[in-house]
């Protein structure tokens, strides 16, 4: 689909988006102000608000990408995951504290995080191309939140809202990616001491490595590359768990290590 909205009305859409956050106040959804917005009229207002982030001082660490599993894909009706910026301001300590006062509504999903020794740029990039250029993997949280109110999100919704991304967080323990066998890995996530879901590798795309080359792939058509040293999120593997203040949930990732964090007032 081709854009849909001018430029004006994009930058009237980003700045409902920047007031939401900073009031912490939801919106209703743009597609419900905009019923023929495009994708692409999405990822533009994603980078008209990242940035002004930019402009005013913050600085991008990495990329993250959503939509990854198939159900996650069909309770939104798209056939295609979508991807937002990391920002310093967004990165948390492992096992330490988030406020809810920085959230608005927010759930909790255990990733595999690909941290890059080389770039990534093109249209071609092979899955294979994103394990040469793996430094290392880490265990990592991804705290999702929205700004459209009670999370009633189509697609367009959510990339216009940087994919939905809150914070993250990332654990200690590194390994390359030839001492793991990705797509088999599993994962358990806890919340106050419950296990609530667990997940695999190849419920992101089949591997993990092949939702990093979606991305670098599917940046190539905004003239983006991903960047040595940037962390790159790769997708839940398990389902998302809403969060409140109190909980305390920890990820145990076999082989990988485990991340923690709590939630406070």
């Amino acid at each position: 689909m081709t854009d849909y909205l001018s430029v004006n009305r994009c930058e009237e859409l980003a700045q409902l988006l920047r007031t939401a956050e900073k009031e912490k106040a939801g919106i209703a959804p743009l597609t419900a102000m905009e019923p023929g917005m495009s994708v692409r009229d999405a990822y533009q207002i994603q980078l008209i608000n990242i940035r002004d982030k930019v402009e005013g001082g913050q600085k991008i660490t990495g990329k993250k990408i959503g939509l990854t599993s198939l159900a996650m894909q069909h309770l939104l009706g798209v056939d295609q995951p979508d991807y937002g910026f990391l920002l310093e301001s967004m990165e948390c300590r492992n096992h330490g504290e988030i406020s809810m006062q920085k959230l608005m509504q927010p759930k909790i999903e255990a990733e595999i995080a690909f941290v890059l020794k080389r770039d990534l740029a093109g249209s071609s990039v092979t899955a294979l191309d994103v394990l040469l250029a793996t430094d290392y993997i880490v265990p990592a949280f991804e705290i999702v939140d929205s700004r459209i109110q009670d999370w009633k999100i189509k697609l367009e919704d959510t990339v216009a809202d940087n994919a939905s991304s809150g914070m993250y967080l990332l654990g200690e323990n590194r390994l390359r990616v030839e001492e793991v066998d990705m797509a088999n890995l599993g994962v358990a996530l806890y919340k106050n001491g419950e296990l609530v879901n667990t997940g695999v590798g190849s419920a992101a795309l089949g591997h993990p490595a092949n939702c990093v080359a979606w991305l670098a792939n599917k940046l190539s058509e905004y003239g983006i590359s991903l960047k040595a040293g940037e962390v790159i999120l790769s997708g839940a593997l398990s389902a998302a768990v809403a969060v409140s203040a109190g909980d305390h949930c920890v990820a145990r990732f076999a082989h990988l290590g485990e991340v923690g964090v709590r939630f406070t007032e």
